[in-house]
C-alpha cells in the first residue's frame, strides 16, 4: 500500500467540511490554518504493509529530544529564517514516531552499547558489553559462551543482503560495533585493550572482530573512524607521520581486509572516497581517521579530508544497492554524543544537522516504497532548553538574567565540564556564548565529561511497517519491528 499526500487545495477541502460546522472566530489565524493542514495530512497518511527490501537505521548517538529542537532552530537561523517553527528534514521525512524506553538490564541510564545491541538484536543487556545477553559478567571473557546474540545485520548477510555500517565514530566504538561484535568489555577496541583473562579465554579485539567476521560474505560498505585499531604498532598513520597503529599482535587488519577482498577497495582520505565508483567496486572499506571522525565543524580542517556523514551515506547505498535481495545499513552520528560530553552544544547541534542532510540525501537515493528508514538515539543527555527567551533569540544566546545578577543561557547541562568546583557561577556579560568553542554552564561539576540521561528518546521512520513505531516503546521492539519488515525467515523459507 502507497503512502500519498495530498496537495495543500486538497487538504484544505478535507478539513474544511469539520471546519464548517465550527464558527470559531479564529479559522482564519495563520496557526489555526496551519493546524487544521497538518490535521489533514495525518488523517491521509496511510500505513504501508509491503515487505521491506532495505532497512537503513540512523542512530544519532545522544540524540534526546531537547537536542532536536536546538537543532531546528539552529539550523533555521543560521539560514536565516524562523528557527521555531523550522524543521529538520527528519521530522518532516520520517513521519511516523514512538518513543523510546532505553533502561538496560542493570541500569537506569544506559550507555551506548547495550542500547545498541537492543536495535539491532532485541534484547537489552548489561551497561558496558556488546553483542551479548543479560547473562553476561562485564568484563569477563569466559561468561561470554552461550550469551552471544544474532544480530539483524548477520541475519541478512546469510539471507544473502548486502550490509553496511557508517559511523563519525570510530568502527570500533559502541554502536557500530553491536552490528557485529560479541564482547564482554565495550573498551576491547584493539588486542592491547584486551584483559589477561580474555586473552586467556581466546577472546578477540573488535577490530578483528569486524576483519573476521563470518556472516555470509562480509559487509560490503564500512565506512568510518578508528584506523588505529587496524593498524600495527610499528606502521606510521597516513596522515600524521607523528602517529602509529595500535595493534601488537602482528595482524595487519586493513593489508588483511585488502589480500581477503580483491573485489575492494580500501580508503582513508577524501580523495580516495571520490575516486571509488560504484560501477567499478563491489565493496569498499574507509578509515578517514585514527580516532573518531572530525565533528561536523571541524571537517574542513582535517589533513587527509573527511567525507562528510551525507556523502557517506549515499556512497554506500550505491554500493549496497548493487545487490537485488535488497540491504541493511546503518548510520552513526557518532559524534553528537562527544559532544554533549564535552558540554559543547553548538558541536551537538552542528552534528545533528549534519544528520538530517544525510537523511535527506538518504531518502533522495533510494524507492522509499520499498525501504524501511528509521531514526533513533541510543540514549539521551543531561541536555536543557530553559528561561523565557523571546522568539527568535539566537538558541546559543543569553535568555535571561539570574537571582545572582548574572546572565544564563539558554542552553546548559544538568552536570559536566562547564561548572567549576568551589568557584562562583561565570559572568557571561562579557562572553560570546555564540562561539563554537563555549561549554556551555552546567549545575554539578564532573570534570572533562558529562553524562547520559535516562529519559526517553525518539524513533522517527518512514517506509514499509514504519506505522508499527507508535507509543512508548521498549528499545529492543526497534530490531523486532525490522525483523518484521524485512521477513527474512520468509526469505529463506522461498
Amino acid at each position: 500500500m502507497k503512502v500519498t499526500l495530498l496537495g495543500s487545495a486538497s487538504l484544505l477541502a478535507l478539513a474544511l467540511p469539520a471546519m464548517a460546522q465550527q464558527a470559531v472566530p479564529q479559522a482564519e489565524d495563520s496557526y489555526f490554518v496551519e493546524g487544521r493542514e497538518q490535521l489533514a495530512l495525518q488523517i491521509e497518511r496511510q500505513p504501508n504493509t509491503n515487505q521491506a527490501k532495505n532497512v537503513i537505521l540512523f542512530v544519532v548517538d545522544g540524540l534526546s529530544i531537547p537536542t532536536i529542537t536546538a537543532s531546528r532552530i539552529l539550523e533555521g537561523q543560521l539560514q536565516g529564517v524562523d528557527g521555531e517553527s523550522n524543521r529538520l528534514s527528519f521530522e518532516e521525512l520520517l513521519p511516523w514516531s514512538a518513543l523510546s524506553r532505553t533502561y538496560t538490564h542493570d541500569a537506569q541510564v544506559a550507555d551506548s552499547a547495550p542500547t545498541a545491541t537492543a536495535m539491532v538484536s532485541g534484547v537489552k543487556s548489561v551497561n558496558g558489553t556488546i553483542g551479548v545477553t543479560q547473562g553476561i559478567e562485564v568484563d569477563v571473557c569466559a561468561s561470554q559462551a552461550g550469551n552471544e546474540v544474532t544480530t539483524i545485520f548477520e541475519q541478512a548477510e546469510e539471507a544473502g543482503l548486502a550490509t553496511g555500517i557508517v559511523s563519525t565514530a570510530r568502527i570500533t566504538h559502541a554502536t557500530p560495533a553491536a552490528t557485529f561484535a560479541k564482547v564482554a568489555g565495550r573498551d576491547w577496541e584493539n588486542d592491547t585493550n584486551l584483559t589477561d583473562e580474555a586473552r586467556e579465554n581466546g577472546c578477540k579485539d573488535i577490530a578483528a572482530q569486524l576483519i573476521d567476521w563470518p556472516a555470509g560474505d562480509g559487509f560490503e560498505v564500512v565506512f568510518g573512524g578508528g584506523r588505529g585499531n587496524f593498524m600495527l604498532a610499528d606502521q606510521t598513520d597516513p596522515e600524521d607521520e607523528t602517529q602509529t597503529g595500535s595493534r601488537e599482535d602482528g595482524r595487519d587488519l586493513i593489508g588483511e581486509w585488502q589480500a581477503r577482498h580483491n573485489d575492494g577497495v580500501y580508503v582513508w582520505n577524501q580523495e580516495g572516497f571520490d575516486a571509488i565508483d560504484p560501477a567499478n567496486v563491489n565493496r569498499a572499506f574507509g578509515l578517514f581517521n585514527r580516532s573518531h571522525m572530525q565533528y561536523e565543524a571541524d571537517r574542513e580542517t582535517d589533513a587527509g579530508g573527511e567525507p562528510s556523514i551525507a556523502e557517506m551515506t549515499v556512497k554506500a547505498i550505491e554500493l549496497l544497492q548493487k545487490n537485488d535481495n535488497g540491504f541493511v545499513l546503518m548510520v552513526e552520528g557518532g559524534r553528537v554524543d562527544h559532544a554533549h560530553h564535552a558540554g559543547n552544544a553548538y558541536r551537538a547541534l552542528t552534528d545533528t544537522i549534519a544528520v538530517a542532510e544525510a537523511v535527506e540525501a538518504a531518502l533522495a537515493a533510494v524507492d522509499p516504497e520499498e525501504t524501511l528508514v528509521v531514526l533513533t538515539a541510543d540514549h539521551s543527555h543531561v541536555f536543557t532548553i530553559a528561561g523565557y527567551p523571546e522568539r527568535g533569540n539566537d538558541i546559543l544566546g543569553i535568555a535571561g538574567v539570574a537571582d545572582d545578577g548574572k546572565p544564563y543561557t539558554t542552553l546548559g547541562y544538568m552536570n559536566g565540564p562547564g561548572a567549576r568546583l568551589d568557584e562562583p557561577r561565570a559572568d557571561l556579560s562579557e562572553v560570546d556564548t555564540t562561539d563554537p568553542d563555549f561549554l556551555q554552564q552546567a549545575l554539578v561539576p564532573l570534570g572533562e565529561s558529562e553524562t547520559h540521561a535516562g529519559d526517553d528518546v525518539a524513533i522517527l521512520a518512514q517506509g514499509p511497517w514504519a506505522h508499527l513505531f507508535h507509543g512508548i516503546l521498549d528499545q529492543q521492539v526497534i530490531y523486532h519491528v525490522i525483523d518484521h519488515a524485512l521477513a527474512l525467515n520468509d526469505r529463506a523459507a522461498n
